[in-house]
Order: structure tokens, then C-alpha cells, then sequence
């Protein structure tokens, strides 16, 4: 992280360490230090600088799963062995005359796909609409004439310097270093696993401590106030957060459930016993020459239905 900036960077080792010396930094330092590391004050940071901010550092918004492109979606639902296996039949049923039967596994795919197409693309789309009418917000300090005025943003705006209000009841709305605490309690479980809330507190931290999550004068996304009143300085947003960088490899994770796999189990299975069937059952009666190739293939379908 560039400390000035409010910036971390996941991406190496050795960019981790730095991250971690510069909170530790933050941490250890007062209230004021901080602040000036940040470019900032205890009364915030005004809204033209704020949006220049935005602008570099983008929206307040963690990674998620993205939306794929209408014939991707299509794709997905259509990539099976089983469907190839249903089409592989459908396309020698034709080209050996019973046109009856190719139409009517083709059709079976078509509207499989189709259907799963549908409901999987609903349900998309009531999950964005969702999203979209759930709006958070964030109470921010402005710099004003001789005191701060309290502004309230949605939390996507939200930018490293600004100072935001907590109390009870409030999400994290990114990583902060506490400027004043009373009585504060939050609950990190979602991070940590902890089921017990955690108190914290605004003074420097001069404890040798190596885990972020263990210092007292720092609060990340994804935790929650559970009581008390706090001020505290933004120092990182986004896919920059320690929820954030969480969320961005579980997002970029697409793990396979257990229905999926036990589908492609059973279509290998079926797969199998119909090429280890199929032939067996015709050397036990005759060859194909001596019966024709269509009525040992009308067989070979049979079991594999």
C-alpha cells in the first residue's frame, strides 16, 4: 500500500509485507500522524478533493460474481456430456433415416437448455434489481468554516481520507483507523470467526503485533458495530480492503456443487455402460454385417436410454 494514497496491493509477497508495515504504521502512530499520512484531517476532507479521489480510486464497491454475456450464459447450461452424448444420437438416428427419433432428442436438449437458460437468467436479473433498490449509506465529516458538518453519502463514495461517524448498529463501511472511540465494541466474526464482540479503541497501538485484524485502533469491511460511538478515518475502500481482496478470489473461485458433479458422474456412468454394453449385447446375437449397421445401432440406443 501506498500509505499516502491509501492504496494496498494483494498481489505479490513482498507488496503484502509492505501493506502490513504500513499499517502498522498507521496503527502505531497518533491520530494526527495518520491523518497526515492520508492526506487528511480530523474534520474530513471536502468534497471537490473527495471526488477527485473517486475518480482515482474508484467506487467503494467489493469484487462479485460477474454477469456473463447472454450467449456465454447460453453456453454454460449447454457444455454437458450429457447433452453431447443425447446429440451424438440425435445426429446418427438422422443420418441412418429414423428422423422421428433425432427430432425428439434434439428437442429434449433444446428444451433442457432452454429451460435452464431461463430460470438461471431470472433469477440474475431479481438478484441485480435486488441489489440495486438496497441502498447504503455512510455518515462523512466535511471540513466547514471553523467545524466539520456531518454529510450523509452512499457508502460507494466513500474515499480513503474521509472521516466517517459510527454507532451501534453500523456495517463497516471500509478499513478504518479509529480517530475516537467510546465504549466501542465490534464484531469481526465475519473475518476472524470470533463470535464474541472485540473492543476497540482510538490510542496508538505500540504492541508488537503481527496480525492486522488483532489491532486495537483498526476496524475493516465486512465487520459491524455492536455498541458504542466512534470517528474514524477511511484508510482503504474497495477490492483494496481486507474483505475486498476475500472477496475477489472467492469471486474469481467458481467451485463446482455437488448437484453439478453428481450429474457429470452419472453422465460418464451412463457413457460407459453404454459403450461396454452396447457391443457385447451384438457379438451375443450376430455381427453387424450379417444384421445390418441401423438395427445394431436402434439396439445400442435402446440401452443408452
Amino acid at each position: 500500500m501506498n500509505v499516502r494514497a491509501g492504496t494496498v496491493s494483494f498481489e505479490a509477497g513482498n507488496a503484502a509485507t509492505r501493506d502490513a508495515e504500513d499499517l502498522a504504521t498507521i496503527s502505531e502512530g497518533s491520530q494526527d500522524k495518520a491523518c497526515d499520512l492520508l492526506r487528511s484531517s480530523q474534520a474530513g476532507i471536502s468534497s471537490s478533493e473527495a471526488q477527485l479521489r473517486r475518480d482515482q480510486y474508484g467506487p467503494n464497491i467489493v469484487s462479485r460474481e460477474q454477469r456473463m454475456p447472454l450467449l456465454a450464459e447460453i453456453w454454460s447450461r449447454a457444455k454437458s456430456p450429457l447433452n453431447a452424448l443425447l446429440l451424438v444420437l440425435a445426429f446418427v438416428s438422422y443420418t441412418l433415416g429414423d428422423v422421428r427419433a433425432s427430432i425428439v432428442i434434439f428437442a429434449i436438449v433444446v428444451l433442457s437448455v432452454g429451460m435452464a437458460f431461463i430460470q438461471e437468467h431470472r433469477s440474475s436479473q431479481a438478484a441485480a434489481q435486488l441489489r440495486a433498490m438496497v441502498k447504503t449509506t455512510a455518515t462523512v465529516h466535511r471540513p466547514g468554516d471553523g467545524r466539520s458538518t456531518l454529510e450523509e453519502i452512499a457508502v460507494e463514495d466513500l474515499v480513503p481520507g474521509d472521516v466517517v461517524q459510527l454507532s451501534a448498529g453500523d456495517l463497516m463501511p471500509a478499513d478504518v483507523r479509529l480517530l475516537e472511540a467510546t465504549d466501542l465494541y465490534v464484531n469481526q466474526s465475519a473475518l476472524t470467526g470470533e463470535a464474541m464482540p472485540v473492543e476497540k479503541q482510538a490510542a496508538p497501538c505500540h504492541d508488537n503485533i503481527e496480525g492486522a485484524l488483532d489491532r486495537s485502533n483498526l476496524c475493516f469491511m465486512g465487520s459491524n458495530v455492536v455498541s458504542g460511538f466512534a470517528r474514524a478515518l477511511v484508510i482503504r475502500t474497495g477490492a483494496n480492503t481486507f474483505f475486498g481482496a476475500l472477496a475477489e478470489k472467492v469471486a474469481a473461485q467458481q467451485e463446482e456443487t455437488a448437484f453439478d458433479r453428481g450429474i457429470r458422474r452419472f453422465t460418464w456412468l451412463m457413457i460407459g455402460v453404454t459403450v461396454v454394453l452396447g457391443p457385447s449385447s451384438l457379438s451375443s446375437t450376430a455381427s453387424p454385417r450379417e444384421i445390418g449397421w441401423r438395427p445394431c445401432f436402434l439396439r445400442w440406443r435402446s440401452l443408452s436410454d
